[in-house]
């Protein structure tokens, strides 16, 4: 064969078939798909790529490629660009570069190869490559030439269902002649949806072919160990032929196989916490520790997997047993909210998941509390003042621990691993907290028909005893503090003011004291693998920044603040009087539970903050022990050793392991799963997203559907933040996010209101926008895709609702 090569050895022109694993940067994402099809042993149009080094020298070595068309047996052929960034697990540039069609003769073959060499900085491509935050100086264009296929009829195999998730399913799209009309949308296609049922003869597509494809499409997912994206065409002489095949990019990662019968429901778990991102490695397994400990407090017994780099619950056993499915939907909906709600709500009606007997005595186990959780809620709830005082008190010993780490690898990690096998389980801190989480769900029932919930609501507005909402007000001082400053603060980069911190060359107003009590806070801070705020500063200078914008003293948020524990007295005040007035008894069990919900419900925050003391000595005994492995070339960077798990962790310290090429490939799933806009609330084990099965809500077509959080009624522009890092938002804009944690929550200091697409009425986000007072409407979906910055839109907390104006 003739394989073009320049003086140098750079390979020009390679036939597909001579294309090998690894040459993935010579030869484009197009290219490599075809080479591993063509290594399967399937039917693939034979052809050449002109690869990244000829575009790399900038001219069509016009020999080289003539050469390769004549040993194809010239003709019409496919020119079609294989770029290095295409085809990857989270972009396929579907579209936004070149493919030529019907190309023949020598003089436009190359006018081809050059016209997709130039798409590569088209407008749609450099925009495409900037959302998703590849450098443009990293793309490289290789092109792909194969004859043409006289195609009878053509189109596209989704071997997983790209709309549910579906492994189970695969979905072909098919007309008459090039599949070019089908992928560009030219053509009113036929839809076919093939799953376990029979297929029925319909469209251009016969039963027959349609098993073929199903059967071609399962073996090449398997071979190529991941659902695909592949273009085929049946020739006149009724041959298949695969013409390209790629990941399906919007696939969120399946759920592990499980021994269990049937199929298995997982709820999500990180959303509650306001955590969307992936968890590193280590910090996945902190975290199940943590949750397993959480769990066991409360007699619970659930299996927490990682899927996708994030926590979901398997929920299977107690779905399936009589005794607890009913009140699975009452915890979904205080726990984990309205979406989490409305999916068990749904898969109660399922046949695959109805009642079984003996089905799971574990789900039953799992909704019960035994005597230590009574007792613990029931002294909480008798004396209130003497269970915060226990809160705080273990609190402030947790931050003053006096710690010491070991000079060795091995004797750092003989104490993280403690660490993981004990976690904490204060008593001191879990009951007075569950505490106040039962008495704020107990509100509603014991309220129907006296209080609405947007006065619930009001009610736990402005609560004390919340530590994230005293860390926002502490932040508050120290930017008023900082006003002498202001204008090096607002002009200077957070990350440089950041460096300037760390060097020492600041002026002091404040900021080490602040770092000194909430350093150990970051968004996303359940995870032991992120940099806390005492280790990067940065986003806390960005929201100082945002803090000094403020110039309307009525909208400080200190008195925003006392604005809203001043109308929740009032309001406690009002359904206390119209409880009684109803009756007697019942108002005086009102009473109490709302005065007791103003002096617990605030320490909703309290056993998150008290967690993250440990996760701070783990992390800085995690980075000692990568510090002593970089020095002895056994990790890149110390930071490497939140890529691996601690039995791994255990092998190269102890036996040397190299786990560099794990961490790297750990590593780069981890940077793909950040790219990710959108995170499953549940996945069925065949990967179906149970949310696509509901009913779409109804919508005026101005109007997204929420659930209201926090009560009143704003209009403002929106500021879309997907980063809280280094994010500005002005006083009154409306903050829209995907979910926020206590790590976000300074930005509600400047934030006229709150749109989330995910969340809780209890989790983080709602609960410090009550706080404020500001109106917050969660379970949004796509609120981020929807809504724009700078758009005017109205947020009503009491409606749920978000109107664009």
């Amino acid at each position: 064969m003739d394989i073009g090569v320049e003086e140098r050895g750079s390979v020009l022109v390679l036939p597909l078939a001579a294309i090998e694993d690894g040459q993935r940067d010579l030869v484009g994402g197009k290219a490599a798909g075809l080479a591993a099809l063509i290594a399967l042993g399937e039917r693939v149009p034979d052809g050449f790529c002109v690869t990244t080094e000829a575009h790399r020298s900038g001219e069509v070595p016009r020999a080289e490629v003539l050469a390769a068309y004549d040993r194809i047996g010239g003709g019409p052929v496919a020119v079609r660009s294989s770029a290095t960034a295409e085809d990857l697990p989270y972009a396929s540039f579907a579209g936004q570069q070149d493919t030529r069609l019907g190309v023949t003769g020598a003089d436009a073959l190359i006018d081809a190869v050059r016209g997709c060499w130039d798409s590569l900085h088209s407008e749609r491509a450099i925009a495409y490559r900037e959302a998703n935050g590849i450098a443009h100086d990293s793309a490289r264009m290789a092109v792909v030439v194969q004859p043409m296929v006289d195609a009878e009829v053509a189109g596209v195999l989704f071997t997983a269902n790209p709309l549910t998730g579906s492994r189970a399913e695969s979905v072909v799209d098919a007309a008459p002649g090039l599949g070019t009309a089908v992928v560009d949308g030219t053509v009113d296609a036929d839809h076919y949806v093939l799953g376990g049922e029979g297929i029925e003869e319909r469209g251009c597509l016969t039963p027959a072919r349609l098993r073929e494809l199903r059967e071609v499409g399962e073996r090449v997912a398997a071979g190529l160990g991941a659902p695909q994206d592949v273009e085929w065409a049946y020739d006149r002489d009724g041959a298949l032929w695969l013409l390209q095949s790629r990941p399906i990019t919007t696939l969120f990662p399946a759920p592990p196989p499980s021994d269990g019968p049937g199929p298995r429901i997982y709820v999500e778990f990180g959303h509650v916490q306001g955590m969307l991102q992936p968890a590193t490695p280590m910090g996945m397994s902190t975290l199940k520790s943590m949750l397993a400990g959480m769990f066991a407090a409360f007699g619970l017994t659930v299996e927490v997997v990682d899927i996708g780099g994030r926590l979901y619950g398997d929920l299977t056993d107690a779905m399936r047993d009589p005794s607890t499915r009913q009140r699975l939907v009452k915890m979904m909906a205080v726990d984990f909210g309205p979406r989490a709600q409305r999916v068990v709500e749904h898969l109660l009606d399922d046949p695959r998941f109805a009642p079984r007997k003996n089905a799971g005595r574990r789900g039953a186990a799992a909704l019960k509390s035994g005597p230590k959780a009574a007792v613990g809620i029931l002294g909480a709830l008798a004396r209130p003042a003497v269970a915060r005082a226990r809160v705080f008190g273990e609190i402030e010993r947790l931050r003053q621990q006096p710690v010491t780490d070991p000079d060795s690898a091995a004797e750092l990690l003989e104490l993280v691993e403690e660490d993981a096998e004990s976690g904490m389980r204060s008593d001191a801190i879990i009951w007075p907290v569950v505490s106040g989480l039962v008495v704020s769900a107990a509100l509603p029932p014991l309220l129907k028909g006296v209080a609405s919930e947007d006065e619930i609501r009001t009610v736990l507005g402005g609560m004390p005893y919340n530590v994230t909402i005293e860390m926002d007000l502490a932040l508050w001082q120290v930017a008023r503090r900082a006003e002498p400053y202001r204008e090096m603060l607002l002009d200077t980069p957070p990350q440089e003011l950041a460096s300037a911190h760390r060097a020492g060359e600041l002026p002091e107003f404040g900021l080490e004291a602040f770092l000194e009590q909430y350093g150990t806070r970051s968004a996303a801070e359940v995870d032991v693998g992120v940099p806390r705020w005492s280790e990067n500063p940065a986003p806390v200078f960005a929201m100082l920044a945002n803090c000094l914008r403020v110039t309307d003293p009525d909208q400080a948020p200190d008195l925003r603040f006392r604005r809203a524990a001043h109308k929740a007295e009032e309001m406690l005040a009002e359904l206390t009087r119209r409880a009684r007035r109803k009756h007697a008894l019942r108002g005086r069990l009102a009473a109490f539970f709302l005065r007791r919900s103003r002096e617990l419900a605030g320490l909703r925050e309290a056993g998150k903050f008290a967690g993250l003391y440990p996760l701070r000595d783990r992390r800085r005994r995690l980075l000692l022990i990568g510090a002593e492995l970089r020095a002895k070339g056994l990790v890149e960077r110390a930071e490497d050793v939140m890529f691996l798990t601690l039995p791994e962790l255990r092998g190269v310290v102890q036996d040397g392991d190299d786990r560099r090429e794990t961490i790297a490939l750990r590593r780069s799933e981890y940077e793909r799963e950040l790219h990710r806009r959108t995170v499953p609330v549940a996945l069925l084990s065949d990967g179906t997203d149970v949310e696509t099965l509901l009913p779409a809500p109804q919508s005026d077509g101005r109007t997204l559907l929420g659930m209201g959080a926090a009560s009143g009624r704003i209009t403002g522009r929106a500021r879309v933040v997907r980063d809280p890092a280094s994010a500005t938002v002005e006083p009154g804009e409306i903050l829209v996010a995907p979910t926020t944690d206590p790590g976000w929550t300074p930005l509600f200091l400047t934030a006229g209101a709150l749109v989330t697409e995910t969340g809780a009425v209890m989790a983080h986000g709602p609960t410090v926008a009550r706080e404020y007072g500001i109106p917050a409407v969660i379970c949004v979906p796509g609120a981020t895709r929807h809504i724009r910055t700078g758009q005017l839109i109205t947020v009503d907390g009491a409606a749920g609702t978000v109107t664009f104006e």
